[in-house]
């Protein structure tokens, strides 16, 4: 087999964000015109390895993404033909299971790939041993060099278990143009790539604050494309004639997804995000640059998910007048009846006066219940709503019929010494490896996640703290005197927010364009900790923190608790904090007008 060219860049695409991503999308990406040397995939979350885990409880066999099978199934005789390498984290908790499967579907169709998997992420087993007591799943974050040994001894397709999102672009890469674990620059040049391209199309304009200039467009977005140098500079960019837009804010957008400080930890290494460029160098095309890296932390992260118990939940309809009342008279008749052990009511905005529709004249009441068992939420649970249907307020209904109990997982981050994890991988040979750890490793980080790592100072990287809320869009002191008008945050500046846990994160940037230096440096000044808890409430009494990243002209603002116990858990009304961004932007605040 022919060895990579490393002098040219190495040209990745992704066709999967997430588990249940278009199943479609392997084949668009490799008949997509522009040759590529991988395609990539990420079908991993937090959520997905507790679905796994469920999966696995009903089924030992089970336990990796099965719409990737069925996606090779499709595409391995064009990936082959055309010497693309696939390479994916779909293995979830059995990449051993789907790499046999993988051997079946390949024997099916007449052909003979090399095949390899990655694993030794599993620390489940374990559980009990390294203080990780009732653990379903236990799974530490790997690096990329066991996919880049894969590669050098010919695979084909490589799957894995739990590597980080990014390492499925990094193994590659490392593989492609000779790096070593010294070389953190480069690594983090690629991480950094991986990351942009990690998510799929949210790098092409999928959840993009900027979507009013997509949305003319009824083409399905392109899957992004990342091309790799050797000094681990970028370019993003996509298939031509695909839907979507790459562009400085969309690499943006996804380049503050899901992280919270200036530190972007991974397993082979600690992106300085402040370090990183971005230049639009051709429509459809964004450079990505200047990215320095650091050590590793000295740990791993571990995701851990439990079993939390049951939940369940009843969607009550308030219709017309006296919407105060309607409320407090059937709560009062269930609160008393119901057994679990947390209940939360939340309720939508009233509607309008005069509505000239019924759904206008309405709004929604919302009854969530958890418990340790599923008796107390379930029947018991549903049956006392349902009695109600003749007995309580006028036009009393429901959204939907009510369901049984639904189990729910926690999440919860851990963290373990290097040295208790066996990174291994098994070659297309039959032999097995296991990667060393050759460091350089730098401070354990025991307090964050991979994300996470370094707090924030008080000084110019960032802020945080829980002092009392200042007026909602009140300017920066320097800007106090200048005339200003009250416009939403949106009017100029992008947002995208997630979760990462129990927190939520939200990235904003002032938007591209003639004044964005500017109004980057008044967004730096103005959003400080006390601004976002008047601007939402709902943080309040929250710890919220802020860090500045002045070369993306923008701030990363993390919300400690928001999501509770993580997604899986959280009975709040955007359990994923999603939409939380557009929340914020769409708060009206005091900007001076020069920036308008």
């Amino acid at each position: 087999m022919s060895l990579p060219d490393a002098a040219r860049p190495l040209v990745v695409a992704n066709c999967s964000g997430f588990y249940g991503d278009r199943l479609s999308a392997m084949r668009e990406v490799l008949e997509g015109g522009a040759p590529l040397d991988v395609v990539t995939g990420d079908y991993l979350a937090e959520l997905t390895m507790l679905i796994l885990g469920r999966d696995r409880l009903k089924d030992p066999s089970t336990g990796y993404a099965r719409t990737f099978v069925r996606q090779v199934e499709d595409c391995l005789g064009l990936a082959l033909e055309r010497g693309v390498r696939l390479v994916s984290n779909a293995g979830g908790l059995n990449p051993a299971g789907l790499a046999a499967r993988l051997r079946e579907v390949a024997d099916g169709l007449g052909l003979s790939p090399s095949i390899a998997w990655v694993d030794g992420d599993d620390l489940a087993p374990r559980a009990a041993e390294l203080g990780l007591d009732g653990a379903l799943t236990a799974n530490a974050y790997l690096g990329g060099f066991g996919i880049a040994r894969a590669l050098e001894a010919g695979a084909d397709v490589v799957v894995t278990g739990r590597v980080t999102d990014a390492s499925v672009v990094v193994g590659p890469a490392a593989w492609h143009h000779g790096w070593t674990p010294a070389d953190l620059d480069q690594l983090a040049g690629a991480v950094v790539a991986g990351h942009v391209v990690e998510c799929g199309t949210q790098a092409t304009g999928g959840n993009f604050s900027g979507f009013l200039e997509l949305a003319r467009d009824a083409r399905p977005l392109g899957f992004p494309i990342a091309e790799v140098a050797a000094d681990g500079s970028s370019v993003i960019t996509k298939h031509d004639g695909t839907g979507g837009l790459v562009s400085v804010d969309t690499v943006t957008a996804q380049l503050m997804y899901e992280v919270q400080t200036t530190a972007y930890l991974g397993p082979d290494v600690t992106v300085d995000l402040t370090s990183v460029v971005l230049h639009q160098e051709g429509p459809d095309r964004v450079r990505v640059s200047g990215v320095r890296g650091l050590p590793a932390p000295a740990r791993l992260k571990v995701c851990v998910n439990e079993l939390g118990g049951w939940r369940n939940q009843l969607e009550l309809v308030l219709t017309g007048l006296d919407l105060d009342e309607k409320a407090a008279w059937v709560r009062a008749q269930l609160e008393p009846r119901l057994g679990a052990a947390e209940v939360t009511w939340s309720r939508t905005r009233a509607p309008q006066e005069d509505a000239d529709t019924e759904e206008g004249a309405s709004c929604l009441l919302r009854v969530s219940v958890k418990d340790p068992s599923p008796d107390p939420v379930g029947k018991a649970f549903t049956a006392v709503g349902v009695e109600l249907a003749l007995a309580s307020y006028p036009g009393f209904t429901l959204t939907s019929p009510p369901g049984p109990a639904v189990p729910y997982g926690v999440y919860r981050p851990a963290y373990v010494d290097r040295d208790v994890v066996t990174h291994t991988v098994h070659l297309p040979d039959g032999t097995t490896e296991v990667v060393p750890e050759t460091g350089p490793f730098g401070t354990p980080f025991e307090t964050g996640p991979f994300e996470t790592g370094l707090r924030p100072s008080s000084g110019n990287g960032g802020n945080s703290g829980s002092e009392a809320s200042s007026e909602v869009g009140s300017v920066p002191e320097e800007g106090a005197r200048q005339p200003s008008r009250r416009v939403p945050l949106g009017t100029f500046v992008h947002a995208r927010s997630g979760d990462k846990g129990g927190d939520a994160n939200v990235g904003l940037w002032a938007r591209s364009g003639e004044l964005q230096e500017a109004r980057g440096r008044w967004l730096a000044g103005f959003v400080t900790p006390a601004r976002v808890k008047a601007l939402l409430p709902e943080a309040a009494d929250l710890e919220v923190e802020v860090v500045g990243l002045p070369n993306l002209h923008g701030v990363n603002v993390l919300v400690r608790g928001l999501l509770g116990d993580g997604v899986a858990a959280s009975t709040r009304f955007d359990p994923q904090a999603k939409a939380l961004g557009e929340w914020l932007r769409s708060r009206h605040v005091d900007v001076p007008q020069e920036l308008l």
